[in-house]
């Protein structure tokens, strides 16, 4: 028997809405999230801008926030936006074998923990308790254990697993800005193969702190434009200076079409492609060719059996360096030939930020609003083509377009590649393990 990875349930905590209907509206308005930076004092930082969440805390899913205190705020993100995934599905209300309902996200590396380390060695130091020839045993007896535990990139998953009684498989990806979207398409995988029957999956990053703004800056890949920040993200543009931080998260529900059917699930989509390849070029720079990320999106193709001209929709990756857009550009061109012309091709980092390991999730829940609105988001902030960035990025205007099938393409350092085929559900189509076995 084919089995079907459809989407069931989703929930977004992003710096432009908590909702479906406030981050529409921001995306197909050209409405930025992005603004002065406000998580910590940034007044002696080059870059004093991010793409941050506000008005929003774990009370919004009924949960007690003071709970969640010691926790980054990642952790936050991908615990609120679960719960709105899991409840919107119904499974709140049972009707599935714990034992075969897993967790799968993207959440990376919190940083925090390095400037509240750093922040209590000084206390210790000003306070005459600090003796520098200790200072192993310094850091142990002064970094509260609890955080430590808090901080590790997978804890995300272990608590929505007890929150939702998720007793079947419990992953992290952490492979750069592609750690999301790699987490919903190989639960979608389980879901092929058999291991599971329901997974929850998506992910969630926020790396606004003192350590996270630094290392990107010192890698040139920050816009400075903090003039004005919501024109500071512009993605394909001739005159991109780099991304602009973001945070936030979103989840999904991946169901087993039966599994779904025989509980009256409502299908919002479905997963039907997903392909993952390395550049194996360098830590922070893609191959100039695009060489990951073409294998990448045509494994996402084959897996879905769908030819390049039977794609309505490509959401990119587009962070706005110079490099990426580019080699994106090239990526795209390379992996779906003369059908790329007539795709349109947008970039939302340019109204989110970039949210890096949690990107790829915010953006899957774009392609599936994208689908259910026949509507695409712009890329705004575009107004100097550049000519190593040549398609239709639909610049600044959202356009009535009916959509099918999208794709959701990322791209991360350290040369990792992912895509995710998403298509509107349609009971006649069949698994694209159903039609191999055919061939």
């Amino acid at each position: 028997m084919s089995r079907r990875a459809v989407v069931t349930g989703m929930g977004c905590v992003t710096p432009v809405g908590h909702t479906r209907t406030q981050i529409w509206d921001h995306l197909t308005e050209g409405r930025s999230g992005i603004g002065r930076l406000t998580v910590f004092d940034a007044s002696r930082y080059p870059i004093r801008i991010a793409a941050e969440v506000k008005d929003w805390d774990l009370s919004d899913v009924g949960l007690d926030p003071h709970r969640w205190t010691g926790a980054p705020r990642q952790t936050a993100f991908a615990i609120g936006s679960a719960l709105k995934a899991f409840r919107e599905s119904g499974l709140d209300q049972g009707g599935y074998d714990p034992t075969r309902f897993g967790v799968y996200l993207g959440c990376g590396e919190p940083f925090e923990d390095f400037a509240r380390f750093t922040d209590s060695i000084c206390c210790a130091r000003d306070a005459g308790d600090y003796q520098p020839q200790g200072f192993l045993n310094g850091a142990l007896r002064l970094f509260d254990p609890d955080i430590e535990v808090e901080y590790e990139p997978d804890m995300p998953s272990f608590h929505i697993a007890g929150l939702v009684n998720a007793q079947g498989p419990i992953l992290n990806a952490i492979a750069a800005c592609v750690s999301s979207t790699q987490s919903i398409g190989e639960a979608a995988r389980m879901i092929r193969r058999g291991h599971a029957d329901v997974m929850l999956c998506g992910g969630a990053h926020s790396t606004i702190n003192e350590f996270g703004v630094t290392g990107f800056q010192r890698l040139s890949a920050l816009s400075t434009r903090d003039c004005d920040p919501a024109e500071a993200s512009r993605p394909f543009d001739l005159d991109r200076d780099g991304f602009v931080i973001g945070e936030g998260g979103a989840a999904f529900i991946v169901e087993e079409l039966e599994h779904a059917r025989a509980r009256g699930a409502e299908i919002f989509g479905e997963i039907t492609g997903y392909g993952s390849a390395q550049d194996a070029y360098r830590v922070t720079d893609s191959h100039p060719d695009g060489r990951g990320a073409v294998r990448a999106l045509q494994a996402a193709l084959n897996s879905a059996t769908l030819n390049p001209d039977e794609i309505d929709y490509v959401n990119a990756h587009g962070t706005g360096t110079v490099m990426n857009d580019k080699v994106e550009t090239t990526a795209l061109k390379r992996a779906f030939g003369d059908a790329i012309w007539k795709i349109p091709v947008s970039s939302t980092k340019s109204v989110l930020g970039h949210a890096t390991t949690g990107c790829g999730a915010i953006e899957t829940a774009v392609c599936l609003m994208a689908i259910q609105a026949g509507v695409v988001p712009p890329t705004t902030n575009y107004s100097t083509p550049d000519p190593h960035c040549d398609l239709d990025y639909v610049p600044n205007v959202a356009r009535e377009w009916q959509c099918r099938h999208v794709v959701n393409n990322s791209v991360g350092f350290g040369g990792q590649n992912a895509a995710l085929v998403i298509s509107r559900f349609d009971e006649a189509t069949p698994s694209f393990s159903a039609i191999r076995r055919a061939a």
